[in-house]
């Protein structure tokens, strides 16, 4: 099932992303083309005040929207994901977590880009200060595990990496999970 790399050809390279045409052969034989994004990896992370989850509410460009998001950022080169989470949770938040337990790992649109993401819960929060890249502007917000489950169905939250993360979060935290 697996398709031969036969041509790669890359079209754009710019700070954070690449895009690639590949050429493949299918089982069948035939030919196709693979529109590619090549992407460096994220994080993302469900970071819990007590009870309530911080979130970030910011205005984003592709689809003309301000979202309710968890915390998330990309990986720079070389960087471990958890450093990146810790880096990015303060950043976007100003705080720092005592206690990080990572829950998964998956591909956010395997269709088109090889973008993979992981996924942290963090606990034991110290507020510090915030320190937002020169380029970001959004404003974080507390709340309820009821309140984020209503948003998600409602589609409120339309972000579906916070839409895993929240309901990840959630199955690991009420024990409805083998990884609690």
């Amino acid at each position: 099932m697996r398709e031969k790399l036969l041509h790669s050809d890359i079209k754009f390279k710019g700070k954070v992303l690449e895009f690639r045409l590949d050429t493949v052969e299918l089982v069948n034989g035939k030919t196709a083309t693979r529109e590619l994004v090549i992407h460096p990896g994220a994080v993302s992370i469900v970071a819990l005040d007590g009870e309530e989850i911080i979130m970030v509410k910011q205005y984003r460009h592709p689809v003309g929207e301000i979202l309710w998001e968890i915390p998330a950022g990309k990986l720079d080169p070389g960087e471990e994901p958890l450093h990146c989470a810790q880096r990015e949770l303060y950043e976007e938040t100003g705080c720092k977590a005592m206690d990080w337990k990572h829950l998964n790992t998956f591909y956010t649109t395997p269709g088109f880009s090889n973008e993979i993401m992981h996924l942290y819960l963090a606990t034991g929060l110290v507020q510090e200060e915030q320190s937002l890249d020169e380029d970001e502007f959004l404003s974080v917000e507390k709340v309820s595990w009821q309140e984020a489950m209503s948003m998600i169905a409602r589609g409120e939250i339309k972000d579906a990496k916070s839409i895993v993360g929240i309901c990840l979060a959630y199955a690991v935290k009420t024990g409805r999970t083998a990884q609690s």
